[in-house]
C-alpha cells in the first residue's frame, strides 16, 4: 500500500524553524521525484520545492527562496523540508508529493498534510 505520511508539524512562533519529514512506503523512492507544497486557507496550492531523484536539482519560489531547504534520504525513503526564519504567512498545511521517473512515469502519490502554524 502507497503511504506519505509527512509529520513535523505544530506551532512556531515568528523567525522560529521547523523541520518537516515526509516518509514514504509502498513504491520505489528513489525513481521519484518529490515535492513540497502548501495550501493556506483560502487560497491554491503552493508549490514550495523540488528535488529531484538524486537531489541534483532544487527549485524553490521566492516566497521561500533562502529560508527553506529541500533534501532527501534515498536509504530512508524520506524527504525533508527545513523551514527558517518562519513567518505568520508561512502558516499553511503543507503536503509532500511523489512524481514518479522513468519506468515510474505518470505515477503521482500525496500525503495528507501536516498543519504549520506561526503565530505568536
Amino acid at each position: 500500500q502507497v503511504q506519505l505520511v509527512e509529520s513535523g508539524g505544530g506551532l512556531v512562533q515568528p523567525g522560529g524553524s521547523l523541520r518537516l519529514s515526509c516518509t514514504a512506503s509502498g513504491f520505489t523512492f528513489s525513481s521519484y521525484v518529490m515535492n513540497w507544497y502548501r495550501q493556506a486557507p483560502g487560497k491554491e496550492r503552493e508549490l514550495l520545492a523540488t528535488i529531484t531523484t538524486t537531489g541534483g536539482s532544487i527549485n524553490y519560489p521566492d516566497s521561500v527562496k533562502g529560508r527553506f531547504t529541500i533534501s532527501r534520504d534515498n536509504a530512508k525513503n524520506t524527504v525533508y523540508l527545513q523551514m527558517n526564519s518562519l513567518k505568520p504567512e508561512d502558516t499553511a498545511v503543507y503536503y509532500c508529493n511523489a512524481v514518479g521517473r522513468g519506468f515510474y512515469y505518470g505515477m503521482d502519490y500525496w500525503g495528507k498534510g501536516t498543519l504549520v502554524t506561526v503565530s505568536s
